[in-house]
């Protein structure tokens, strides 16, 4: 029995429940992204390029079809445009994360700049120590 109150103490403390919450979000945040990205910046860059940028790929050895047109050789094709959009979300998600993580940062940094007074409790112990110096 103490096996499992010490995993339930572990998965109940803050940090660990923080990052389950955090991952959930990730996800959610990581879609919403790839959204962005195959929906709205791969037409307007292929706009410019006149293309998919999704579709784009290099063939490096054809597709192979029969008379009747079953494919028998697949050939080989690099699809470099899926990779160039994965590293676009790659990049919107680490920019997206930097600004957070920087915001929390500044928010610590205010929390540990004002100095905090001593407590009542630690006021009245000095009181005490002082007097009984005299």
């Amino acid at each position: 029995m103490g096996f499992i109150k010490e995993f339930k103490d572990f998965a109940m403390k803050g940090n660990l429940v923080d990052i389950a919450v955090a991952f959930v979000m990730g996800g959610a945040f990581g879609k919403v992204v790839t959204s962005f990205t195959e929906g709205m910046v791969a037409p307007l860059i292929g706009l410019l390029g006149g293309k998919d940028l999704s579709k784009l790929e290099w063939e490096l050895k054809p597709v192979v079809k029969d008379a009747a047109g079953a494919v028998t050789d697949p050939g080989v094709i690099v699809k470099w445009g899926v990779f160039v959009t994965a590293v676009i979300d790659f990049i919107i998600v680490a920019f997206v994360m930097f600004l957070v993580i920087k915001a929390i940062n500044s928010l610590k940094k205010k929390q540990e700049a004002a100095p905090a007074g001593p407590s009542s409790t630690d006021a009245l112990l000095m009181e005490i120590r002082d007097a009984l110096k005299k």
